[in-house]
């Protein structure tokens, strides 16, 4: 995709996803990866940043011998989840007139 990544597009993204279901970073990055070129590491900064706003908590889970780094949503990260889909949903509608109408109301 040529559209650039922002951190409110990461965030409602991450929260997208972990709102349906915990989930883990790998994980995490491959359904990304299908709207972005992002690579893995640029998806940590953003977990433990929504972590630190107590949007997500963090649990490990053992898997295949190892332990599993999974992401959960928290309440206040389900409001912000809220928050971002009506700005997004916005968003989006503004720039589909734009691409539409030239931004002429018909």
């Amino acid at each position: 995709m040529v559209f650039p990544m922002n951190t409110p597009m990461f965030d409602l993204l991450v929260l997208s996803i972990v709102e349906k279901e915990d989930a883990y970073g790998y994980q995490l990055s491959q359904i990304i990866k299908t709207v972005s070129n992002t690579k893995d590491s640029t998806l940590y900064p953003v977990l433990k940043r929504l972590q630190e706003q107590d949007f997500l908590t963090v649990y490990d889970q053992p898997w295949q011998g190892r332990n599993r780094r999974y992401y959960k949503i928290t309440e206040a990260g389900r409001r912000q989840y809220q928050m971002l889909c009506e700005e997004w949903s916005a968003y989006k509608d503004a720039v589909d007139e734009i691409v539409a109408q030239g931004g002429r109301k018909r």
